[in-house]
């Protein structure tokens, strides 16, 4: 339960970051509807995967979990990544967007390094077979080609060659 719960809560993140991909490639604009409801499906299964670990792998032993938290760097990763989605799961009314205006986008932007820490605690999970995580570093890094990609383009300078007569 608590491997297929993260395996859920990462498949959502790559989801949702995949949205605004998605809409720039097909010009379908309505996809960014959905996007937040997707985020709070990674939100949803990541505390899934929280409360399993800490009932039916720790058994509420608070003092064990934060040794394992402190002794093994893949549970110091994940409990990382679940701590920075809170906050994005708290302010993704549309109420606080426009309460927190510029700085929202600006804490919103932790999807990206919640994401990659997501890759890299699966990745220090798993011991023999690394084909799933690098399956979705893979399309991690698509994703976020994509984006500097684009930010390249959006930020080039114009060169504008003058018409010879």
């Amino acid at each position: 339960m608590t491997r297929s719960t993260g395996t859920w809560t990462l498949t959502f993140l790559l989801i949702t970051l995949s949205v605004t991909p998605l809409r720039r490639i097909t010009g379908r604009n309505e996809l960014i509807r959905y996007r937040r409801m997707l985020g709070l499906f990674a939100f949803f299964y990541a505390c899934l995967h929280f409360t399993t670990y800490i009932w039916w792998d720790q058994f509420f032993d608070w003092g064990a979990i934060v040794k394992d938290v402190i002794k093994r760097p893949f549970i110091t990763v994940g409990f990382a990544c679940f701590v920075l989605l809170i906050p994005l799961a708290a302010t993704s009314t549309h109420a606080m967007q426009r309460r927190l205006k510029r700085r929202w986008q600006q804490l919103h932007r932790l999807v990206y390094l919640i994401a990659i820490g997501g890759v890299v605690h699966y990745w220090w999970l798993v011991k023999k077979d690394v084909t799933q995580p690098e399956l979705y570093a893979s399309v991690l890094a698509l994703l976020l080609g994509f984006r500097l990609v684009q930010r390249f383009i959006n930020t080039a300078p114009r060169i504008s060659i003058p018409r010879q007569s």
